[in-house]
């Protein structure tokens, strides 16, 4: 797109803002796109500065126009609006698109009014200051005017000088066709229910041959006590005690997925953010909860690995998943203490931390990281997904915080009785030989998928499941499914695409079935492409 295209949608945005706007004070954009020939020659043209900021600071920019391409391509569902608010201010002209005969839009745009002496570089997203914002009386929303009636005390003001911010719209993005959303609910379960044939389930994270006998046992013995309301005290000083901390550290929950809930429901966070690709559970919680949450997409091309630098400063609450699912990357612990800072809440999803051996990484026990918040489950290593049970470990007052949003006997006495059974001894050492297994048969996985030239596997692999990319990878689903297995889609999770599928770790002679299917899956493809 070539300047004079640019510097006529700034004009087209300016005539939207309507008469009496001051003229342009610059043009702001993502540092990606601060050597465009055609943006750098608008600016000249207009005569003003050209900024840009790191693809990594606008993500953390909530914008309220997002869509899908800038997204899948910077990590900011809008980099028009978030490269105009970084400066602080207030959004004038929400993003628009350039208009190009036979052809899709180039380029967007969006205008932000500051204050006075703001400067680029400061409060990012923050909101003009008090004296410079009005409700102009009749239009019931907040706009920046040079402020003269009555119900205004403070001094007369100028208007301020809008800036500009100007994003090409990224055709070569696997979400250039804007669609770009996510099933944030979409989970492995649905990939083998109901179907009416019998699947081999590698879609579900869930151990195979689980719940073992004397756990169900002893969840059985506690059926004689449902006539009593529950009474989660001694089940909650057994997990406390398994991680050497405080019982008034610990809070059971209903699953995770609860914890998520309480968290989105009742920590204080007016900048929420999370690391994807991983479980989407958190962020719809919170959006669910009224947030507007912001993303860091994480990289192939890095093996999915953080980067702290790249969570934006102004991230309040910040969530990450170790190891990650769906890319069963194990963050170091020392990477992800860099992420804690007082006034942000960190919270750490451990779900699947019980199945790497000697839980190495894990946070969960720490009591000098502020701000930690650690999630834990017992459905993957146990098989209690039907159940409903996990626990969060954090400071005494974040405990009480979540345990005031909960409801009343939020665990049932089975799964008291079962989270107490799986803090003993016994358990925690048949979990241990279980995350060796579990390592010795990824392993296996791995080498055979390795054999096939179509198949990516993101490694090092540290969860009871792999990720891996290949070419029509929905179709080989499909093609699975008519050969008896069920393996999880990635295009649900922010940060991937269709060409994406995730494997649950099997046993070494259900992998191998599952190598052969794959193997005829693909010389199927191939043949009808032929």
């Amino acid at each position: 797109m070539g300047a004079e295209e640019v510097v006529a949608l700034v004009r087209e945005a300016l005539a939207v803002a309507g008469p009496g706007v001051p003229p342009v004070a610059e043009l702001v954009t993502v540092d990606t796109k601060a050597d465009e020939p055609g943006i750098v020659a608008a600016a000249a043209l207009l005569g003003v500065p050209l900024r840009s900021y790191p693809a990594s600071v606008l993500a953390g920019i909530m914008v309220p126009h997002p869509s899908g391409a800038p997204l899948a391509a910077t990590g900011t569902p809008s980099v028009a609006e978030a490269a105009a608010l970084a400066g602080g201010g207030e959004l004038l002209v929400p993003k628009r698109k350039s208009r190009v005969r036979g052809g899709p839009a180039k380029a967007t745009c969006a205008v932000v009014r500051r204050t006075p002496g703001g400067h680029v570089g400061g409060h990012v997203g923050g909101a003009v200051p008090a004296p410079d914002r009005c409700v102009k009386p009749g239009t019931g929303r907040i706009v920046v005017l040079p402020c003269t009636h009555p119900d205004h005390d403070g001094p007369p003001h100028r208007p301020p000088t809008p800036t500009m911010a100007v994003m090409y719209i990224p055709t070569d993005s696997p979400d250039a066709s804007g669609a770009g959303r996510h099933d944030l609910r979409h989970h492995g379960d649905a990939e083998v229910r109901g179907q009416g044939r019998d699947l081999t389930d590698l879609a579900v994270n869930v151990r195979a041959g689980t719940p073992p006998h004397w756990l169900t046992e002893r969840i059985a013995a506690s059926l004689g006590t449902l006539a009593a309301y529950p009474d989660g005290r001694t089940a909650r000083a057994a997990v406390a005690a398994r991680h050497g901390l405080a019982p008034e550290r610990v809070l059971l929950t209903s699953g995770a997925a609860e914890a998520f809930v309480l968290i989105a429901r009742a920590l204080p966070a007016r900048r929420p953010v999370v690391v994807h690709p991983q479980f989407t559970e958190p962020e719809a919680a919170l959006r669910a909860a009224g947030h507007e949450v912001g993303r860091v997409l994480l990289r192939a091309a890095d093996g999915f690995r953080l980067d702290p630098a790249e969570v934006p400063d102004e991230a309040d609450l910040v969530v990450v998943g170790n190891p990650t699912n769906p890319t069963s990357v194990l963050h170091p612990a020392a990477v992800l203490e860099r992420l804690a800072r007082p006034g942000r809440t960190l919270v750490v999803d451990e779900a699947f931390m019980d199945a790497v051996p000697g839980e190495r990484e894990a946070l969960c026990g720490r009591t000098d990281v502020p701000g930690l918040v650690v999630l834990r489950s017992l459905t993957k290593t146990w098989g209690l997904a039907g159940l409903r049970i996990g626990y969060v470990a954090a400071e005494p007052e974040t405990v009480r915080l979540l345990e005031e949003a909960q409801p009343l006997w939020p665990v049932s006495s089975p799964a008291l009785a079962a989270a107490e059974a799986c803090m003993e001894p016994r358990a925690l050492a048949e979990a241990a030989e279980a995350a060796e297994r579990i390592a010795v048969d990824r392993a296996h996985l791995v080498a055979g998928l390795r054999e096939f030239t179509e198949v990516e596997v993101v490694e090092p692999a540290r969860g009871p499941f792999v990720l891996v990319r290949l070419e029509r990878a929905a179709e080989i689903r499909e093609r699975l499914r008519m050969l008896g297995f069920a393996a999880r889609r990635g295009d649900t999770f922010p940060g991937l695409g269709a060409e994406w599928l995730r494997l649950a770790v099997r046993d070494r002679a259900t992998t191998n079935r599952f190598l052969q299917a794959f193997d005829l899956a693909l010389q199927a493809l191939s043949a009808v492409s032929r």
